[in-house]
């Protein structure tokens, strides 16, 4: 056991968030901790990681553990580029290289006795650097770079200069480097696009330390953890599993425990009935009878009705008219800033009652397309045609559709003068906004307060094409789930952007994928689009073409790939020899290295070692294209 909670309870004021919250974690166990927003878990994140005390019970840490933790928010102030701020961290490293080097120059001048001290010093400043992944540090610093999502071209920027996004990212990459025995993360995954997140789950899976993550990507979860701890009403339940064996054996627990209870009372009022008619009797025995009954339903531990999570949201998306069935068509769409092109030549057509999900990295345009459909933005050539009927709703990641200086009442009151007082009350509760919040001014209000105002516009529009930038951002599970019946259930048509995995896999009907300034339409969810990705767009034309024209072509573009992947299995085999050469002529080094007269041989020992640098930089490099060649 690496961690242990025991009891922990904390309370601001008369709010109660967390009460006897106790649960462990094991080495290279990967927990997550989920529950709806304002359950607690980023207050608990604090309490282990010793940024809050708890107002009772504690955490136990195993002796000599190492603790990381990264937080929502990340406010690095450093002057330093992105790289040297994540080479920071392996200054141990580089002092260690620099002590290499400095022994490397006294040995050359040293007499017989001072260079065996120096070569024993040597030896175990080297073994010391090879075990701390010395040689290669460099190019694991890289890889979690690129891996996060920058280019070799953001290396030099400034950390000072960053968005609060690409801080989180900063700091989740000095994190991961320290390796950390555990590793608590709040929200991970909140600045990441896909392939960067896909990244990050391998990273985490692989990881030989413990891991704590706080994150409503249900997806992401499934990935990595094997055990979840579920916050509700101040309390906790452990599960075993995934987050969807957690959310299936959390919905059975619940129904037992209702079931149980309406079992209970059920009995309690039969008895009661009992005792009744006995008493009504009015003999001796029957008397006697019901005052048993009375001791025995005294006795009785009585069973509490298991609450609900807090109050959900409802939302109803329903259009007013039915749009053609042609709702939009796209040709030639392009688009560009400050003299950059971001895309060109973009086609997409999309019908009456398709869900598409549209994806792609951060920076390919995908907001951007969005607000050229919704007017936001011009486009700078290319046409955008909507279908007849058709009836745009649209929701901005941004929320820059809500105006900051009004309150919750006067943002729907001013959209929608129609309605009355009671009407807007109404549809405010209905999006958890009760009493004197409805009066709170909306730059006051959370990322998930003006996510749930922008649904409550959205819904209050009886739009039939509904537009969607990112729209689980900010949203607790549960919330989550809401939005997604209600977009399966609603008979208009989607299409939006999102990096929820979970979300896609539960609503789209069909993906489009942007990626190197060209769209690529797949029919299906995400799991069928990580299926079929591999099958290039000449292939997936063939499928539904039956014209000799399109068979040839796909034929012809099979035929290339196969040519492709022999030419890298061949590049493959030519690195394996390559590597497997060095490693044995690093294995004779080593044995040279060792024999006595090479030892007395200053200048032989110094030019294998020279040799050694050499074959290792060069195996360094080896590695590097065999994984690339291999992803």
């Amino acid at each position: 056991m690496i961690l242990s909670c025991n009891n922990i309870s904390k309370a601001y004021g008369i709010d109660e968030i967390l009460n006897n919250i106790s649960f462990n974690v094991e080495k290279h166990e990967k927990v997550a901790v989920v529950g709806i927003n304002g359950a607690g878990k980023s207050t608990l994140l604090k309490i282990i990681a010793g940024e809050i005390a708890p107002d009772g019970g504690n955490v136990f840490l195993a002796k000599d553990t190492s603790l990381g933790y990264l937080s929502q928010h990340q406010d690095l102030t450093s002057d330093n580029s992105i790289y040297d701020e994540l080479l920071s961290i392996k200054k141990d490293i580089i002092e260690m290289e620099a002590h290499l080097r400095e022994l490397e120059q006294k040995m050359k001048n040293a007499g017989e006795t001072e260079l065996s001290r120096l070569m024993d010093m040597y030896s175990r400043v080297s073994h010391d650097f090879e075990t701390a992944n010395g040689y290669a540090y460099k190019s694991e610093l890289t890889g979690v770079l690129k891996g996060l999502g920058f280019s070799e071209n953001d290396f030099s920027k400034k950390v000072s200069a960053l968005s609060g996004g690409q801080k989180t990212r900063v700091a989740l990459g000095k994190l991961l480097l320290t390796k950390p025995d555990l590793i608590l993360l709040d929200e991970p995954t909140n600045h990441l696009d896909l392939k960067s997140i896909t990244w990050l789950e391998n990273y985490l899976s692989n990881y030989q330390g413990s891991v704590i993550i706080v994150s409503h990507d249900r997806y992401f979860l499934d990935k990595i953890v094997t055990k979840v701890v579920g916050i509700e009403n101040s309390k906790a339940q452990v599960y075993s599993g995934n987050y969807s064996d957690f959310a299936k054996k959390k919905e059975l627990v619940y129904a037992a425990r209702l079931k149980e209870y309406y079992n209970q009372q059920r009995e309690i009022k039969h008895q009661e009935e009992v005792i009744t008619k006995l008493k009504q009797f009015n003999r001796e025995k029957s008397i006697k009878r019901a005052e048993s009954r009375e001791k025995a339903l005294d006795r009785m531990d009585i069973i509490e009705k298991p609450l609900e999570e807090t109050a959900n949201m409802r939302l109803i998306l329903e259009p007013d008219c039915i749009s053609g069935n042609d709702v939009m068509s796209i040709k030639d769409l392009s688009k560009g800033f400050d003299g950059s092109l971001l895309f060109d030549g973009l086609n997409l057509e999309i019908k009456r009652g398709e869900r598409i999900a549209l994806i792609g990295d951060n920076g390919t345009g995908k907001s951007t397309i969005l607000k050229l459909i919704t007017g936001v933005l011009l486009p700078d050539s290319g046409s955008i045609k909507l279908g007849s009927n058709v009836s745009i709703g649209y929701y901005d990641q941004e929320h820059a559709v809500l105006h900051m200086d009004k309150t919750i009442f006067d943002e729907i009151s001013d959209a929608y003068p129609y309605l009355d007082n009671t009407r807007i009350r109404n549809v405010l509760a209905a999006f958890l906004f009760t009493g004197d919040d409805v009066f709170k001014l909306i730059k006051d209000t959370s990322g998930g307060e003006r996510g749930r105002i922008s649904l409550a516009k959205l819904m209050l529009s009886n739009a039939n094409f509904l537009i969607l930038d990112e729209p689980t951002n900010h949203l607790d599970i549960n919330s989550k789930e809401i939005l997604e019946k209600a977009l399966n259930s609603y008979t208009g048509t989607v299409f939006y952007v999102s990096h929820d995995r979970y979300f896609i896999n539960s609503t789209a009907t069909g993906i489009v994928e942007l990626s190197d300034k060209v769209l690529t339409k797949y029919i299906g969810n995400y799991d069928y689009y990580i299926e079929k990705k591999a099958v290039s767009a000449t292939d997936v034309k063939s499928e539904i073409s039956d014209t000799k024209s399109a068979s040839r072509e796909a034929y012809k573009a099979s035929r290339e790939e196969q040519n492709r992947l022999k030419r890298k299995q061949n590049e493959i085999a030519k690195l394996e020899k390559l590597i497997e050469e060095a490693e044995i002529r690093l294995g004779e080094i080593e044995e040279l290295s060792s024999k006595d007269e090479i030892a007395r041989d200053i200048s032989k020992l110094m030019e294998l070692h020279k040799e050694k640098e050499i074959i290792d930089e060069k195996l360094i490099k080896y590695y590097e294209e065999w994984d690339s060649l291999q992803e």
